[in-house]
């Protein structure tokens, strides 16, 4: 007797075959287990990725392209049973994560996170959670922001999809070779071996170019799947002689384990280097039953393997919302070894719960089987309530983070608090921005204010803001730099309006105006510069605003790169002036957050002042400064002479851990545009004055 896995109903049968018979894999089981354990051992202790979702890929490939093909011999693929097993296994238990994690996010988590949250989990429940993320991986905020409960939907998403377009894509071959009097197999081979290729080509180039969005794309992942479904046609045809297949078991059971030691599959994956655990896992299926008491199968199908491989689909559903709502709860962004076996221990007994009383029940029921379409509408009886609840919370989030800044608002003074010399804060008043409306309070660029080209091979973003009313521009201005430069336009839109000016933005998040490799990714930031200084220059603005330190955080020293001088002096060879602006604060926490916790009063929401600045700043001593380079040192308006609050006039200051708020950016213009006209010597005069 030997174990049979349902690649659908994920269940071990029993079944008599004969001790050779390759057809029956009782290691898949295992190897399913074993990866489920990886992937939840290292999110919870290591705070890395394990490649185990890849290898869930290349079993799902594997059984099911199996499956299909034999289907396929019969004569007939019966699409509709098969999607309804699909939604009798997959639903219930899913389901079951979102409706708790709902549930979960209403109580613990900060309502700056309740809009994307709800956006996720009606994504999750539709199963396009990967193209979700896909999205806001091109979004560098989205990028940024704190983990999503249902982030980790993204793999059962792609799998999902591959559930429903394998049949579909198999089926349509099976006409092609009943049209064609083709043989099925070498035609599937081929189908799967052009997929294969193309698929993977096209994971290698995306991988290099954009390496966020070829994570989570699917059409980076179809070789995987494809890999899978080219093994399971090929593999009964491989005979090994019993050491060489004991070597190779143990030798995919080490790989497996290792890969994410090894390598940083968080920032390498879903390129070339993929393939280590599938082939790890395909190792393991090449040995297949050796019979050995010493042999990798006999440790995968034992039965506390089996087991857990019958309940590796909840334990994966489980442990990522279990560890996020501790870390929220514990406040906390890493877990030990008392907290990790916690987390692990309680997802285990909430696996086991699913599995028994929600998983199984469902799968055994006559859902599907004694009506026809019972199994599609038990899917959307389960499903609708779920996107209601969904919808629903987006909305209500929707409406909470409405506000309006009133110019004449002093009870929400913001940095003209400071100014006046008065508290930062008024402990029995309200803040704005709301809460939730925190992840909005970036750069609102209007349509058609943003354009993006292609110069030498190096995408540039250009971004204008024109006088209003059509009026000719008093003064061009660049404002030029990374996300920190770009913030300014909290500031400089407001200035902007008022004076007639015309504010053209080169932006590019993570990459200041520097000339050489100060930062560690920077070959790409070198490039973007060398594309936008002589662009900059050709333009001859009035002149050039951008960063002049950074690292404004504890435990680094502030300073100014010597690559930043570079590019000052090349602008004053052009006769452009500089306006250089003194960094905000960074944090190891999120300040705002922090405030909706304990409190705007709370001292753990804020830094000391000597934490974050020197008293002196860094370009003060800095060598070969050109004369035409002036500097404003906002740091006053960051902090008081002690701390570096959250909160300024009853303003969030911040709406992540290290990007000042559009709306605190609001209150700063008055002061900014002080420091401007002082600084270039310009007389400008606000346009509704008498000219």
């Amino acid at each position: 007797m030997t174990t049979l896995r349902d690649p659908l109903h994920e269940e071990v049968k029993t079944v008599p075959s004969a001790p050779r018979q390759r057809k029956f894999r009782p290691e898949l089981q295992g190897l399913r287990a074993l990866a489920a354990l990886l992937v939840v051992v290292y999110h919870v202790w290591l705070d890395r990725i394990s490649g185990g979702v890849d290898v869930f890929f290349f079993v799902s490939g594997f059984l099911i392209t199996g499956q299909l093909f034999r289907a396929s011999l019969r004569g007939r693929i019966e699409f509709q049973p098969f999607w309804g097993r699909m939604f009798k296994r997959l639903f219930p238990a899913a389901l079951t994560v979102l409706v708790a994690s709902m549930g979960a996010a209403l109580l613990f988590l900060p309502e700056h996170r309740w809009v994307q949250t709800a956006k996720e989990i009606l994504a999750s429940a539709l199963y396009f959670e990967n193209w979700q993320l896909a999205a806001d991986s091109t979004d560098y905020f989205a990028q940024h922001s704190s983990a999503s409960v249902a982030q980790h939907f993204w793999s059962l998403s792609v799998q999902g999809q591959f559930y429903l377009v394998w049949p579909l894509l198999i089926g349509l071959l099976l006409l092609v070779v009943r049209r064609f009097r083709w043989s099925m197999r070498p035609t599937l081979l081929t189908m799967l071996a052009v997929l294969f290729a193309t698929s993977l080509a096209y994971s290698v180039w995306l991988t290099i170019t954009n390496q966020p969005l070829a994570y989570f794309s699917s059409l980076t992942r179809v070789w995987e799947f494809a890999l899978g479904g080219l093994f399971a046609l090929t593999v009964d045809r491989i005979s090994l002689p019993r050491w060489l297949a004991l070597l190779l078991g143990w030798i995919g059971v080490a790989g497996l384990v290792s890969c994410g030691l090894v390598l940083q599959v968080g920032t390498m994956f879903p390129g070339y280097a993929a393939l280590w655990p599938m082939t790890s896992a395909a190792l393991v299926l090449l040995a297949g039953v050796t019979e050995s008491k010493i042999g990798a199968d006999r440790f995968l199908s034992s039965r506390p393997l089996i087991y857990l491989g019958n309940i590796s689909y909840a334990l994966y559903l489980w442990h990522w919302p279990v560890l996020l709502f501790y870390l929220v709860i514990r406040g906390r962004t890493e877990v030990g070894l008392v907290g990790g076996a916690g987390i692990i221990g309680l997802s285990i007994i909430l696996a086991v719960l699913t599995y028994h009383l929600i998983e199984t029940p469902v799968r055994e029921s006559k859902i599907g089987v004694e009506k026809r379409w019972g199994a599609y509408r038990f899917a959307v009886l389960v499903l609708v309530p779920v996107l209601a609840s969904a919808v629903v919370w987006q909305v209500i989030a929707n409406q909470r983070s409405q506000f309006e800044l009133r110019a004449d608002d002093l009870a929400h003074a913001g940095a003209q608090a400071l100014a006046a010399g008065e508290e930062a804060y008024d402990a029995d008043g309200t803040v704005v921005p709301p809460f939730a409306a925190l992840p909005n309070e970036w750069i609102d660029w209007k349509p058609g204010e943003c354009v993006e080209e292609d110069v030498s091979g190096v995408e540039v973003r250009t971004c204008t803001v024109d006088p209003l009313d059509g009026a000719e521009p008093r003064r061009r201005v660049v404002v030029v730099g990374d996300s920190h430069s770009m913030q300014l336009m909290g500031s400089l839109r407001p200035i902007a309006e008022q004076l007639d000016w015309q504010l053209t933005v080169l932006g590019r998040p993570g990459c200041p105006l520097t000339a050489t490799r100060d930062l560690p990714n920077n070959q790409i930031c070198v490039d973007w510069n060398d594309r936008i200084l002589p662009m900059i220059i050709e333009q001859a603005p009035d002149a050039v605003i951008t960063m002049a330190t950074r690292d404004v955080r504890p435990g680094l020293k502030e300073w100014t790169p010597e690559g930043y001088v570079a590019q000052w002096r090349k602008l004053d060879d052009a006769g452009i002036p500089v306006v250089a602006i003194r960094d905000n604060p960074r944090f190891d926490f999120e300040p705002s957050e922090c405030v909706q916790i304990h409190g705007m009063t709370a001292d753990q929401c804020g830094r000391p002042r000597g934490e974050m600045y020197h008293q002196r700043p860094p370009y003060e001593t800095m060598q070969n400064v050109p004369p035409g380079t002036m500097f404003i040192d906002l740091s006053d308006y960051y902090c008081t002479a002690i701390t570096c609050p959250p909160v300024i006039g009853n303003v969030l200051v911040y709406m992540d851990d290290n990007h000042v708020s559009d709306t605190y950016g609001a209150t700063l213009a008055p002061i900014l545009e002080e420091k401007l006209l002082e600084s270039l010597g310009w007389q400008d005069r606000s346009s509704a004055a008498p000219r």
